[in-house]
Order: structure tokens, then C-alpha cells, then sequence
């Protein structure tokens, strides 16, 4: 015979995991690409594109970054709104970084351009907080 405690655990495990699983499904996914020009030692361009992904991605999720939710569910103002905090994020992801330099008549002249390609992330909005993670 199963005792009751045993069959409560396993109920509440099973519903645990159910409600997890059931986030992890209605998480919001965007594609998200970054370039950062910088010119002669001075910032050039800056651009951030964000759009909502028409297809499912897939990929294992990196590591989460959690910001206060204080836009209703809009990810475009949350990410301005928190821009140095997801830049140092996307940074720890990795960048391509291309740089070339010349020098013409004594005068060196160099361009670095700092690129996040194109990457799917999983926002899950909460009451409170949401949850970014990049997939790879």
C-alpha cells in the first residue's frame, strides 16, 4: 500500500514541474542583433535591432539575466530602459570584434566595430521581473 505523504509529494513535484514546463512554453522570443562603430577613438554609431521571432527557436538557453518589469510586457522599452545592464550582458556572450587601422601621411587612422549577430532570446514577463536568456 502507498501512504498518502508519498502520494502528495509526488503530486506536488508533478505539478511543479507542469507549471515550469508551461513557462518555459509561453516564454516570448525576439531576435536581437548589435553593432557598435567607434572611429578615430570617438562613437561613430550604435544600433540595437530587436523584432519578435517569426519562427520557434531553438537552441540551449545561456545564462539568464532577470530586470525589474516596469513596461507591462513591452521588451523594447524594457531593454532601453536597462541599456547598460543588457549591453554588459550581450558583451558576456560575445562579440565579433573587427578592427582596421591605417596610417596615410604620419596620420593613423583606425575603425573597431563591435558585432552581436543575430541571436534568438526567450523573455518570460512576470509580475515583477523578467527573464532574458540567449540561445545558443
Amino acid at each position: 500500500m502507498r501512504s498518502r505523504d508519498g502520494n502528495h509529494h509526488f503530486l506536488l513535484r508533478l505539478c511543479s514541474v507542469t507549471f515550469l514546463f508551461s513557462l518555459a512554453l509561453n516564454a516570448s522570443e525576439f531576435l536581437i542583433s548589435y553593432r557598435y562603430v567607434v572611429k578615430d577613438a570617438t562613437i561613430y554609431n550604435e544600433t540595437l535591432y530587436i523584432s519578435s521571432a517569426m519562427q520557434k527557436c531553438t537552441g540551449k538557453l545561456q545564462k539568464e539575466l532577470i530586470l525589474e518589469n516596469t513596461t507591462n510586457g513591452n521588451f523594447t522599452k524594457l531593454i532601453n530602459e536597462n541599456k547598460e545592464i543588457f549591453y554588459e550582458y550581450i558583451q558576456k556572450l560575445g562579440l565579433h570584434v573587427e578592427h582596421k587601422e591605417e596610417t596615410i601621411n604620419m596620420q593613423n587612422r583606425f575603425t573597431t566595430i563591435l558585432t552581436l549577430k543575430t541571436t534568438c532570446f526567450k523573455v518570460d514577463f512576470n509580475d515583477n521581473f523578467a527573464k532574458i536568456a540567449a540561445l545558443k
